[in-house]
């Protein structure tokens, strides 16, 4: 027997955000290896499927890495159509590349359904355009668990010269702000954290990097931090929380 895997892309978690290819996936699988931002709405859209948490939060991880490999190759060798459900995108942060490489050594018929990366979705969300013309003519993605991932992509930008989008940088904000302000970035950059963007409860904080460290927030949702001139239109800019009543009332 042969199965086949989907590895999914959820987007930012709001599953009217979801690419058709990934709910026509979720409908028809038997099994779903979801992450731990997935929300239960989204599994709700997989009515045949098992579901299998495989998240993993800060370092406290259900199975590694190399657990989740195995469960999708001897899955898909048992002939099951299996989801691998990621928020954003399965290549950005995700993982997705090693249990691509590891489905590919296994022989196992597999596919990658892209998804809309929170680096993108949370900011425009949130009305914070990454390029704006006469404000940032690019952005760069990095990853905020360790100085070492997002040290040497911070050191050689120059300064107020990108966007700078970070994922997971919530626990490290203070630290990135530090590192900026030190390579010659204005503490008076703007500097913005989304929380939980597309979920219920979403909220964004808008400051600047002198008060960025400082900044103190009550909520488990994931945020997501944003750096540039670009963030000073968040408040000019609809958002899906603000967006005009009377006519946004026609399409909900």
């Amino acid at each position: 027997m042969t199965g086949f895997v989907s590895l999914v892309g959820a987007g930012p978690g709001d599953p009217e955000l979801l690419t058709l290819r990934a709910l026509r996936r979720l409908r028809d699988a038997d099994l779903v290896l979801n992450d731990a931002l997935v929300q239960t709405d989204l599994l709700e859209l997989a009515p045949k499927a098992q579901r299998f948490y495989v998240g993993k939060r800060a370092g406290r991880h259900s199975i590694d890495q190399d657990g989740i490999n195995r469960l999708l190759i001897r899955a898909a060798q048992r002939g099951q159509r299996v989801v691998r459900l990621k928020c954003g995108d399965p290549f950005v942060f995700g993982r997705g590349g090693e249990e691509a490489l590891a489905l590919e050594e296994a022989g196992v018929a597999y596919e990658v359904v892209p998804g809309i990366s929170s680096a993108i979705s949370a900011p425009a969300l949130a009305g914070i355009p990454v390029t704006h013309r006469g404000m940032a003519s690019g952005f760069a993605v990095v990853s905020g668990h360790a100085e070492s991932a997002y040290g040497p992509i911070l050191d050689g930008i120059v300064p107020a010269s990108l966007t700078i989008v970070v994922l997971m940088g919530v626990r490290t904000r203070g630290a990135i702000a530090t590192k900026l302000i030190a390579r010659g970035w204005s503490a008076s950059t703007p500097a913005a954290l989304v929380h939980g963007a597309s979920h219920p409860g979403s909220f964004t904080w808008v400051g600047d990097l002198a008060t960025l460290g400082e900044a103190v927030f009550d909520t488990e949702l994931p945020g997501v931090l944003v750096i540039g001139e670009v963030v000073s239109l968040s408040n000019q800019i609809a958002t899906s929380a603000t967006a005009h009543p009377a006519a946004a009332e026609r399409y909900l």
